[in-house]
């Protein structure tokens, strides 16, 4: 691994970016929080099933849930989420900002309408409007419980 300019760290020349993905835990609606996470944030979604991979759940009520899910969005956003079968502790999230959702100016219109889908059915923790650093801010918990935040600088 090289470093960078000042010696410091790897470099990232030539290679590909790590992402940090946000990977949300379900008792039971992993499916539907990614299809409503589809829905607002457009994408390509695949869903796996603890019952597509034979062996993962003794529980024959428990095939359908999520073993692993993904959402791909246009924007490069990528959204991972599974339920919790019996046989694994349930972890619920933590409060707080779970999914921060920012972007540029020339974002502001997909992110309003983030924002938007997503406190249909959820709680509004903050409107989604300018803030006094200048940003367009706003926080909504949805449906589902997921917590999130959304930020847009303007020009």
């Amino acid at each position: 691994m090289a470093a960078d300019d000042d010696g410091h760290g790897p470099s990232q020349e030539g290679t590909a970016m790590a992402r940090l993905n946000p990977y949300l835990s379900f008792k039971t609606e992993a499916r539907d929080a990614l299809e409503l996470y589809r829905s607002v944030l457009g994408g390509e979604l695949s869903i796996d099933t603890f019952g597509s991979i034979p062996g993962m759940v003794d529980d024959p009520e428990e095939q359908h849930l999520v073993m692993h899910g993904q959402l791909e969005t246009p924007n490069g956003l990528c959204i991972m989420a599974a339920d919790t079968p019996s046989s694994i502790p349930y972890v619920a999230p933590t409060s707080g900002v779970v999914v921060a959702l920012t972007g540029t100016a020339e974002d502001h219109e997909y992110v309003a309408a983030a924002y938007e889908g997503l406190a249909d059915g959820g709680e509004v923790t903050a409107p989604f409007e300018k803030a006094p650093w200048g940003d367009y801010f706003g926080q909504v918990t949805d449906r589902f419980g997921v917590s999130w935040m959304f930020d847009v600088g303007t020009e």
